[in-house]
């Protein structure tokens, strides 16, 4: 029979929030981002290519029609779009040894996307390939992208192993010069930035990090040339990275210490090879369908039927206060967000329950258990986290009450008065989230005018539906800046890539030299951002402290297209066809 959803007595409600208030505070570090540190200077070797060997090669002068700064999944789909445009000269720059992005860097034991891969892994009906498992390990991903790659003829004029430094606008010539730190100095008609979403490494700003004699490495260089039989390993970080490494890695080490700041919220994944029987009913169009009935599920949408059905559109509307969407209008907002609580509170209570229904040491479950609401942390999803800690190898060392790890010294990690004495540190630490080059000021731009693009955005970002800005044609911007993002990145990406894509084919064909937005076009959609963005620092800011609110310290000011994706993308395809190429199309 079904069970009766439980039914909150008004002073459950307050003990909930004040706990997770409770846990919050435990958790909140003053120096917030500050408390991690870049993995470059002193600490560059983190960031290291461990996979593919840098090679020498002569500085390049000459031009191409567009370079895509970017081999992840967003620079492969501009590249696919700009052939499909016929683009033929294009060049990739990328700081890794090959394509993939994320998927390049990221080789550690266990790694699978948490989204279906059908809907997850692009261009598949392109490339002709449907993939192996429900959701796809890291590898399967990466070839993937090698054979998007190889589809479209992306190999043809790469540069890896290779960090742009600078662009440059020259107006006369309508070209940018483009330079990068192997002395390279060429032009490009057109420069499209896809990179900084999830592939520079961060570490924890420890105390004597420097000082450990033992091994080190973070998740997304994975040294596979180390042998962790019978080592005590730490793995510092339980998030996404965490939750996958470390029940991969247990059965190997001698002794496994897990350290831990905040619980991650671990729920069933269910993961399965792909039924030949379904893949033999695919027809045309199968993997938009899915795309877009996945997003429009997830972003709060209605559709006959639930072709993806699993963890996460089966939690949209606990998905409302971080990921913007159709909301139900039908009843006042402050109603609606009570009753969205009420059901975060009850999915919670869920993932809290399979704890204590897996884990056998009263003390650990405890420990395990997420005290916040559903989106203030990325959710996981695993069938054998959880039970890794019934190992007698594991060990969780929560470090909540004392600020993280207290220090590093030349054999050990100490938290509080206790030091654990390990040979191998694993970072699973995370990244810095959609921080391209250009936003950190490591790629500085120069529009028209010799004008920094960063000076254009001193009082925040502006730009038309967040590619290109007035001052800087031809620079087209990838990520979730001032549009809509999604669960889902990959149909985000794939929906800029073909807005762009549309664009420079328009251009071709017209014979316009620059695509560029008017000034006035540009500050009507910053008005139309400022107006529609979601309101939800509240919520961000009662959370506990992660990489959605900034440690703690979430960011007044939301550059979010408030009505979500589903509308964004809807809006792109109706300026396309309603002349609105024309207002940016320039001779």
């Amino acid at each position: 029979m079904p069970t009766t959803p439980h039914r909150y007595r008004p002073e459950e409600i307050e003990a909930l929030r004040a706990r997770y208030r409770a846990e919050r505070d435990r958790r909140i570090r003053p120096e917030g981002t500050a408390q991690y540190r870049r993995a470059a200077g002193e600490f560059g070797y983190y960031a290291k290519d461990p996979y593919t060997e840098w090679t020498e090669r002569d500085p390049v002068h000459d031009r191409v029609e567009a370079v895509v700064i970017g081999g992840g999944f967003g620079g492969l789909l501009t590249g696919a779009r700009l052939r499909q445009a016929g683009v033929q000269s294009i060049r990739v720059i990328d700081e890794a040894g090959d394509f993939g992005g994320t998927w390049y860097w990221n080789r550690y034991p266990g790694i699978h996307c948490d989204i279906e891969a059908t809907v997850y892994m692009p261009l598949l009906e392109e490339v002709g390939y449907v993939p192996k498992w429900r959701y796809a390990p890291g590898e399967e991903i990466r070839r993937h992208c090698v054979a998007v790659a190889k589809q479209f003829d992306l190999y043809a004029d790469t540069m890896f192993h290779t960090r742009a430094t600078e662009l440059r606008w020259d107006e006369d010539a309508a070209e940018w010069h483009v330079r990068t730190d192997r002395g390279d100095d060429f032009r490009a008609r057109y420069v499209v930035v896809g990179s900084g979403t999830l592939t520079q490494p961060k570490l924890p700003g420890i105390p004597g990090i420097e000082t450990f004699r033992g091994h080190t490495f973070h998740t997304s260089r994975w040294d596979h040339g180390y042998d962790l039989a019978g080592k005590r390993v730490a793995v510092i970080g339980t998030g996404a990275t965490g939750v996958q490494v470390i029940p991969s890695i247990a059965p190997e080490v001698g002794h496994l210490y897990v350290f831990q700041r905040t619980p991650s919220s671990v729920d069933v994944r269910g993961n399965r090879p792909t039924d030949p029987a379904f893949a033999a009913t695919l027809r045309p169009g199968w993997q938009r369908e899915r795309m877009d009935n996945f997003l429009t599920l997830v972003t709060g949408g209605h559709v006959e039927e639930d072709l993806i059905d699993d963890g996460w559109t089966s939690t949209a509307r606990l998905q409302r206060q971080m990921l913007t969407g159709t909301v139900d209008t039908s009843i006042p907002a402050e109603e609606r967000e009570y009753l969205d609580e009420l059901a975060d509170f009850r999915k919670m209570d869920e993932i809290r329950a399979r704890v204590d229904d897996i884990v056998t040491d009263p003390a650990t479950a405890e420990a395990l258990k997420p005290w916040y609401r559903y989106m203030c942390k990325r959710p996981t999803f695993s069938d054998f986290y959880l039970e890794t800690f019934n190992r007698p190898n594991v060990t969780l060392v929560d470090t909540a009450d004392h600020g993280g790890i207290t220090a590093m010294t030349e054999t050990s990690l100490v938290v509080g008065e206790n030091a654990y004495e390990v040979d191998c540190v694993i970072f699973a630490t995370g990244f810095e989230v959609g921080i391209s080059g250009v936003i950190s000021g490591t790629l500085p731009v120069y529009g028209r005018g010799g004008m920094p693009l960063l000076g254009h955005w001193r009082n925040g970002p502006r730009t038309l539906h967040g590619f290109y800005s007035h001052g800087f044609p031809n620079l087209f911007h990838l990520g979730s800046l001032q549009n809509a993002a999604a669960v889902n990145f990959t149909h985000v990406l794939q929906e800029q890539a073909t807005h762009i894509g549309a664009l420079i084919g328009a251009a071709a064909e017209r014979g316009a030299q620059r695509i560029e937005p008017t000034a006035e076009a540009e500050e009507a959609w910053v008005t139309t951002i400022r107006e529609t963005a979601p309101v939800n620092f509240d919520f961000r800011a009662e959370c506990t402290p992660g990489y959605y609110n900034g440690e703690g310290k979430p960011r007044p000011v939301n550059n979010s297209f408030g009505p979500g994706p589903v509308v964004f993308h809807e809006l792109l395809r109706t300026w396309r066809a309603e002349g609105g190429m024309d207002e940016v199309l320039r001779s």
